[in-house]
């Protein structure tokens, strides 16, 4: 079973992390910080971006993966994904700016619901329900 949402959410995972990464490096470099974050705010900003993509992003994956071996994907599961791979990238962009702000609040609501419907879905999964 080739689970081609799986691994078109996980290749854009995987670039939108390299693109974080590069984003942070960027900063690092031109504050010639090679550890930590050196007290550059902006730094720990960027920092925190990509932390907190690796730290959510994971989940969304293992429960994309779940629900697609289970056969109740589709087009709205591979919808799920792409809106949920936006929304890191208004996170990323919001987490520039050190005030709050809609970019970023937007991609943790999307964050939070995301893992949330998909959490939901899976136990209705397995419940038999869905």
């Amino acid at each position: 079973m080739i689970l081609q949402t799986t691994l078109s959410l996980a290749a854009a995972a995987g670039i939108i992390n390299l693109w974080l990464a590069i984003r942070t490096g960027r900063i690092r470099y031109i504050a010639k910080v090679p550890h930590g974050d050196g007290g550059n705010a902006l730094l720990l900003q960027r920092m925190r971006a990509q932390a907190n993509f690796v730290e959510n992003t994971p989940f969304v994956l293992i429960l994309i993966a779940a629900i697609e071996m289970t056969g109740k994907g589709g087009t709205w599961l591979a919808l799920v994904g792409s809106v949920y791979m936006l929304a890191r990238v208004s996170h990323a962009f919001g987490m520039d700016k050190p005030e709050a702000n809609p970019p970023r609040a937007i991609g943790f609501m999307v964050t939070a619901l995301t893992l949330l419907g998909l959490s939901t879905i899976a136990v209705l999964i397995a419940l038999g329900r869905f």
